[in-house]
């Protein structure tokens, strides 16, 4: 093969450097989650296209211009996962879980979009998310929000997000609404975009989502979805940002912030962050009372969010990845020195201790590459240290060697 071989466009190898920071959020996300209650999910990484399709609906850019869709040998059309939040509905439809509500469920992995790949946005790119279902209270979507705020601060980046939320009120609201824009948009159409005009026979909604500028010219003087909001729906988003207040967590109300699937109600809300460039959007998520129904469910209500691994580990300090767990290399100066530090590497390991054998290279390289790495300590082990059962200890944070005896070494680098 004449041409270097490379990763798949949009796609990336994850080094043991990006890797860290990867399974720092995750485990931190993890961890997390089980606090609140939340278990762990694991969906296909396909699904059949019906799936994503009719969640997603036709009309999304997801749908129509983004999702790997293929067929199997039996002819049937399976698409790869382009988000999480369906597949778990459709596991909740499908394994029969109706009967055991509230559920809240935690998920990651990786999700597969056709799109044109740019920093911060890969055509497989990875994600974590939360869904709480079978709860119609206000304060599940604070709990929901406060678990998101949570993860953002245990990974050093809350400083760095703003909270965005809003209110897309109750289905009688947004149908009250939603009648406003088609008469508005329709009065507009000749200057719409061409995507904005195939919104608005189809998902009209989805026009305030637009990024083209005389789209937002337009958008600027659409009547406002406030406007529209009956009391439940008004006293439903002040018992949200009362408990957000209670918390302490900062936000403001956005009111321009929507979603155009169906299926959204009430809460809509997004963490953003100036440090991406246009990508801004760290984590998002919302209420979908409908999601289910309209999947073939009962009617359960639920809220979630989901979040880019990849933005979250890009935005993530690496020395909060880096634990302050004990990490030691060993080193063999002999040959007699080389067998016994194959004996305490993995005493070492036993005992719980991170340990790295540097079996080759000059003594200096080995200590520079243990430094390197990120050791604590080197133990150096040659011939005169094992006669006299002792192990040579460096402390490489302070510069400092002792002479330590072996049945003491684990307990010397512990204390």
């Amino acid at each position: 093969m004449s041409e270097k071989l490379q990763s798949p466009r949009g796609t990336r190898d994850l080094l043991p450097d990006e890797s860290l920071l990867f399974r720092f959020v995750e485990e931190s996300a993890y961890e997390l989650s089980r606090k609140y209650g939340y278990g762990e999910i694991e969906t296909p990484i396909f699904e059949a296209s019906e799936v994503f399709h009719r969640t997603l609906g036709e009309s999304s850019d997801v749908v129509s211009k983004e999702t790997y869709d293929f067929k199997d040998r039996n002819g049937d059309s399976f698409t790869l996962r382009p988000e999480g939040t369906a597949g778990v509905a459709r596991a909740f439809i499908s394994e029969g879980l109706s009967q055991n509500l509230p559920l809240k469920f935690y998920y990651s992995g990786p999700m597969f979009r056709y799109e044109r790949p740019q920093k911060g946005r890969y055509r497989q790119f990875f994600q974590l998310g939360a869904e709480c279902l079978g709860y119609e209270s206000p304060y599940s979507d604070v709990e929901c929000i406060a678990l998101a705020w949570d993860l953002l601060k245990k990974i050093g980046i809350s400083q760095d997000c703003t909270l965005e939320i809003n209110t897309l009120g109750d289905a009688e609201s947004r149908t009250a609404n939603r009648e406003a824009l088609v008469k508005y948009f329709t009065d507009h159409k000749e200057s719409l975009s061409a995507d904005s005009k195939v919104r608005l026979e189809k998902n009209p909604l989805r026009i305030l989502d637009s990024k083209d500028e005389g789209d937002r010219k337009i958008i600027a003087n659409a009547p406002k979805l406030e406007q529209y909001l009956n009391e439940k729906s008004k006293e439903f988003f002040k018992q949200v940002l009362a408990g957000i207040e209670k918390l302490g967590i900062p936000h403001k109300v956005n009111p321009l912030l929507v979603r155009g699937l169906d299926y959204y109600c009430h809460t809509v809300f997004e963490f953003t962050t100036s440090k991406l460039g246009a990508q801004g959007t760290v984590l998002a998520g919302g209420r979908y009372d409908g999601l289910i129904e309209m999947m073939g469910g009962p009617k359960t209500p639920g809220v979630g969010w989901a979040a880019g691994i990849d933005r979250l580990a890009d935005l993530t300090p690496k020395e909060l990845a880096v634990k302050n767990d004990l990490f030691v290399a060993v080193i063999g100066a002999d040959e007699k020195g080389e067998l016994e530090s194959i004996a305490l590497a993995h005493e070492l390991r036993s005992a719980g201790i991170r340990t790295e054998n540097l079996m080759s290279g000059k003594m200096g390289k080995r200590i520079q590459k243990a430094d390197k790495m990120g050791a604590g300590f080197v133990l150096i082990l040659g011939e005169s240290e094992v006669n006299d059962k002792k192990v040579s200890c460096k402390n490489l944070r302070t510069g400092q060697q002792d002479s330590v005896d072996r049945t003491q070494i684990i307990a010397h680098l512990q204390k």
